[in-house]
């Protein structure tokens, strides 16, 4: 609730700055002058980024989560941490992100390796 409240005093400063060109649409988010965001604008901005980042591949946003989510459980990063990062209210849909890699694989078969023969 702290960070919505937040937000209203912020989008309220946004409406003052707005002034005439304001369009009450009782949207939570909205652009700077109150109408809707184009669901474009997400799209343009990600491949803006990938642009930058010199990423020929055409990935998709979503996709993007799922590798996050990948390479976090790959770096031992707890799974509750992913969900909070992933903000998710559910583990179940964390794990659902998260996916066996080769390189998890085969930690998990040298750990069983050293827990069997390692004094």
């Amino acid at each position: 609730m702290a960070l919505l409240k937040l937000h209203k005093e912020a989008q309220r400063l946004e409406r003052e700055a707005a002034g005439d060109r304001w369009q009450e649409w009782d949207l939570v988010w909205c652009t700077p002058d109150g109408n809707p965001i184009d669901a474009g604008d997400d799209w343009d901005d990600w491949k803006q980024l990938l642009q930058l980042a010199e990423i020929d591949k055409d990935a998709r946003v979503h996709g993007a989560r799922h590798m996050a989510a990948t390479l976090l459980l790959e770096q031992g990063v707890d799974i509750r941490v992913i969900q909070a990062v992933l903000g998710h209210s559910q583990l179940t849909t964390t794990k659902r992100y998260t996916h066996i890699t080769e390189t998890l694989a085969i930690e998990a078969a040298g750990r069983t390796g050293r827990a069997l023969w390692d004094d």
